[in-house]
């Protein structure tokens, strides 16, 4: 079973054939995926997607967030709203953290105070709650390390992690895990393949973050959008680097995401595939 632990399955590039998608992932034994929220305006949405499509992919589940790329155009209010679909959904069986929410220091044009009190408000919730959370880290790793220790929290992922080694282990300290995708297929993406080779195997989770971070094989083809159906050749390339069985690949991805998820752990019991 492979689990997509990041996916933006509410994004315009699936509107025309999302169960399509669904079924090609469904198929090549994707049967969870996560759906992070990245606006509150996208909430209502991404919770109608998870239940519209659970049937197909039995482990479908999200996470609810403002993410840093979005928070020009937030209003403080967004917080509120924010605060009221928490509640909303804390018993809701396919609720599973907070996030995607973080720092991105990559894009010049943000206002970094305002993305960092986003930030910051929003640890503040997962912890209240005491929920995980979904990381956005882009040349932020050490300003989100030091966030972490002032606001702890109970863990999650860094997605798309791309730090350094020493930053990778303290993510695995404060008990997240780091999220590999498309970005590992690329012979020149040199300090994520080293970190896939080197780092702990239950320090990483597997990811598609689709529609976006096209695997090497789609922009040779010209391709440009990604989707969840290939997650199990990506993991082909943990597979390969680190020259272990698939299954076994497959079983510890499954199980180092849950040791963090524990709200999708507890969804995945409750409704074992026969």
């Amino acid at each position: 079973m492979w689990l997509d632990t990041h996916c933006h399955l509410d994004a315009t590039e699936f509107e025309q054939d999302l169960s399509l998608v669904l079924a090609r992932a469904a198929e090549r034994g994707v049967q969870g995926i996560l759906i992070p929220v990245v606006q509150v305006c996208d909430i209502e949405k991404v919770v109608g997607i998870v239940e519209q499509w659970h049937g197909l992919i039995p482990y479908l589940s999200f996470t609810l967030g403002i993410h840093p790329l979005y928070t020009p155009g937030a209003l403080e209010g967004d917080l509120d709203l924010l605060r009221e679909a928490i509640l909303k959904y804390l018993d809701h069986p396919r609720f599973v953290g907070i996030g995607e929410i973080g720092l991105d220091y990559f894009v010049k044009e943000l206002d970094n105070a305002k993305q960092e009190w986003f930030f910051e408000q929003q640890l503040l919730l997962a912890r209240q709650h005491q929920l995980p959370v979904i990381l956005h880290v882009r040349k932020s790793q050490d300003q989100i390390l030091k966030r972490l220790r002032q606001t702890k929290v109970s863990g999650g992922i860094a997605h798309a992690f791309n730090g350094s080694f020493v930053q990778a282990q303290q993510f695995l300290d404060l008990n997240f895990k780091l999220g590999f995708g498309g970005t590992l297929t690329f012979e020149r993406a040199l300090q994520i393949r080293r970190l896939a080779c080197d780092l702990p195997l239950d320090s990483f989770v597997l990811e598609t973050d689709a529609p976006d971070i096209p695997p090497a094989w789609l922009k040779e083809e010209g391709e440009s959008r990604n989707e969840p159906a290939n997650l199990p050749r990506i993991a082909q390339e943990f597979v390969k680097l680190r020259n272990l069985e698939e299954e076994f690949v497959s079983q510890q991805a499954l199980q180092n995401a849950l040791v963090v998820l524990p709200r999708w752990q507890s969804l995945i019991q409750a409704n074992p595939i026969a």
